[in-house]
């Protein structure tokens, strides 16, 4: 699918993979939508694309959520994409993990992800299509020690992104899944080298890469595809144990080749993208 002029809404877009995606998006002749809580960076990257829209937003708050929305039909009069990339990380064992913090977790990475995607529904399904891509993690497919309340977030997304697949397919909206590896952002805290493998069959990649698997998400969505056990379920774009992606059958290795359950391993606090 030819992006140019396709209006996407990018969530998380100040920085990383965000702004990385949004970089690419515009690259590609889309109208990108800049969306995060710090405006001075959505300011300078909207410079960089002579004017984008960005709105400062905070997608906890239904309000905002509501208002960048509104934001975006009347600057373009569509919704074509939504890049749910908003998120926060919580490090540490469970056994140590405040369940206020995790409260917190969930509402960004999980309740908010879902509010976003409700709201941009009606104008996708009165234009009888949209794209959505998810930003999940390569952490959820692995015993993530150090990391778990995070990856039970993101699999909660994983989980959301297959029901939707199912739900919405019949609207013309397709639903993808990104799983990036580690990747080199603010999000990690500097704590990894760009290609170093902190855990075996896991690398290191740059936000600019992660973004042109987004950006290949979007544009070679499915509203419906298969894994190799037969079930249906959102496209998976990336994989967490190498940075590579294609067809259908290089998907269904490299899905395969995540399954094992070689513990990740992260020690640290919480960050938010």
């Amino acid at each position: 699918m030819d992006l140019a002029g396709k209006t996407v809404i990018v969530t998380g877009a100040s920085s990383g993979i965000g702004a990385s995606t949004a970089r690419a998006l515009h690259a590609a002749g889309a109208h990108p939508v800049l969306a995060a809580r710090r405006a001075d960076r959505l300011a300078a990257l909207s410079g960089e694309f002579g004017g984008a829209l960005a709105v400062p937003t905070d997608v906890t708050d239904p309000e905002q959520v509501q208002a960048l929305v509104a934001a975006t039909l009347d600057r373009h009069g569509r919704v074509d994409g939504l890049v749910n990339n908003a998120g926060v990380s919580l490090h540490g064992p469970l056994d140590e993990v405040d369940p206020a913090e995790l409260g917190r977790v969930l509402q960004l990475n999980v309740v908010s992800l879902l509010a976003m995607t409700q709201a941009v529904l009606p104008a996708m399904r009165a234009q009888r299509f949209g794209r959505i891509v998810n930003v999940s993690s390569g952490t959820t497919r692995r015993v993530a020690v150090g990391v778990g309340a995070y990856a039970s977030s993101k699999s909660a997304v994983n989980m959301l992104s297959s029901v939707l697949t199912q739900e919405l397919a019949a609207d013309g909206i397709a639903v993808s899944l990104l799983l990036p590896s580690i990747t080199a952002t603010e999000f990690a805290d500097g704590r990894f080298t760009l290609g170093a493998s902190p855990v075996p069959g896991m690398v290191v990649q740059s936000p600019d890469y992660v973004a042109g698997v987004s950006c290949g998400c979007y544009a070679r969505a499915r509203s419906r595809s298969t894994s190799r056990t037969g079930r249906s379920g959102p496209r998976s774009c990336a994989s967490p144990s190498e940075p590579r992606w294609g067809g259908s059958a290089r998907t269904r290795r490299l899905r395969l080749n995540t399954r094992r359950t070689r513990p990740f391993r992260a020690s640290g606090s919480s960050s938010r993208r």
